[in-house]
């Protein structure tokens, strides 16, 4: 379907996109205030072990992940986008701030998955709606643009904590969070512009049966090889904490760690639209490779943070951004939520085994075992890919064949 099938111009599918982007880069500013000071606030002040962190983090976006599926069928049940954009941000923006009234992990384990259950909630709509807002053939460079100003908060939200903790302290950082916040949804609310399509009457089982063709169940095999070892930013973090790096920096690591998803999101995507978006994956999966070997091999001092915080953050850029914009492939338009939704089931599970996985491997033997760990995972999850992408695939979607590039 293109823009004009819809009666929009190109150039307001871009201008929806940005406004999306604009929104995520509030949130982001919101958040990462948080973010980059969590993993420490819980292992130093709430008593939290890294076993803890790998499970409230394992936990966490396992729950965002269930929503992520349980609001994309909505969106597709219901027809709109824009409800369940607004209520997941809404929520998100309500919960964050509350991490200033924890005192045990227990507490702030609570407040992470309120949170991540707004994200959930908005996460597969708001895909839905950049893809319904732009043709296939920039799909790429509609999610990297949006990925960019998401990770830009991302960059501002770390600095802003690290001028406003000798200032207010760390819990006065959780407070005053929701200022940014306050303007994503003023954005969203009056500037982004939902798309309307009839509600579908059909049950979930039949929607999921049709978005599930055997070239998108090959897909989603390769994706959950590598996803069970795919740790999260948190034990980039910690690692930066075992290097030596003093907590009042450890917001820069992580800025660090953003500025590298920003510089190279919007381009990964354009790469990814211009030569095929599969090889682009892959190139992010061999990313994620290197960073798990520097994990690995850089020991000993606190300056090696930084590096492996870039290589991470790069891989992020490249994944998240492909990754997504590659779903609308494998699917008819009026069932992208449905897609978007299984595609986040395996990444909710992938998730929570790998954070899980991770976490109890550096708690009980060590950082090495775990960082060996995900270097066999990625490895294996490479294979897979390349086995994937071995030969052209011919794929249906309203009866017009294409064929994928690979």
């Amino acid at each position: 379907m293109t823009e004009s099938s819809k009666g929009q111009k190109p150039e307001l599918g871009f201008q929806n996109v940005m406004r999306l982007g604009y929104v995520s880069a509030f949130t982001d500013t919101s958040t990462e205030m948080i973010l980059g000071v969590l993993p420490s606030f819980i292992v130093k002040e709430l008593g939290g072990t890294a076993l803890v962190l790998g499970f409230i983090e394992g936990v966490a976006e396992a729950i965002n992940y269930a929503f992520r599926v349980l609001a994309g069928i909505v969106t597709d049940k219901i027809g709109r986008r824009k409800p369940l954009i607004l209520l997941g941000y809404g929520l998100s923006s309500i919960a964050k701030p509350l991490f200033a009234v924890a005192t045990s992990w227990s507490h702030a384990f609570a407040v992470r998955v309120t949170d991540r259950a707004g994200k959930g909630i908005r996460t597969s709509p708001r895909d839905a709606l950049i893809s319904d807002s732009i043709g296939k053939a920039k799909a790429g460079k509609a999610f990297g643009l949006h990925r960019s100003l998401d990770q830009l908060g991302a960059i501002i939200g770390p600095i802003l904590a690290f001028f406003a903790i000798p200032i207010v302290g760390i819990r006065g950082v959780f407070w005053l969070s929701f200022v940014p916040a306050a303007m994503a949804l003023f954005i969203l609310l009056f500037f982004v512009r939902d798309t309307r399509a009839p509600a579908r009457l059909r049950s979930v089982f039949e929607n999921t049966r049709d978005v599930l063709n055997r070239e998108f169940v090959l897909l989603l095999a390769a994706l959950g090889v590598f996803t069970v070892g795919a740790y999260n930013f948190s034990f980039i973090l910690l690692k930066a904490s075992s290097l030596g790096v003093q907590e009042s920096y450890i917001p820069l690591v992580y800025a660090s760690l953003n500025v590298a998803t920003v510089a190279f999101g919007l381009p990964a995507g354009m790469l990814a639209d211009k030569v095929g978006k599969v090889p682009v994956l892959g190139l992010g999966y061999i990313i994620f490779l290197v960073t798990s070997a520097a994990g690995l091999l850089l020991t000993g001092n606190p300056l090696y943070a930084f590096p492996i915080a870039l290589l991470f953050g790069s891989y992020l850029a490249v994944v998240e951004t492909v990754q997504r914009a590659l779903i609308p492939d494998f699917t008819k338009p009026e069932l992208k939520g449905t897609a978007y939704a299984i595609y986040y089931t395996l990444i909710g599970i992938g998730s929570l085994i790998a954070n899980s996985i991770f976490g109890a491997l550096w708690s009980g033997i060590g950082q090495t075992t775990a960082f060996q760990y995900s270097t066999i995972t990625a490895t294996a999850g490479i294979i897979a890919l390349i086995a994937f992408m071995s030969k052209p695939r011919q794929v249906s979607v309203k009866g017009q064949g294409f064929l994928l590039k690979g």
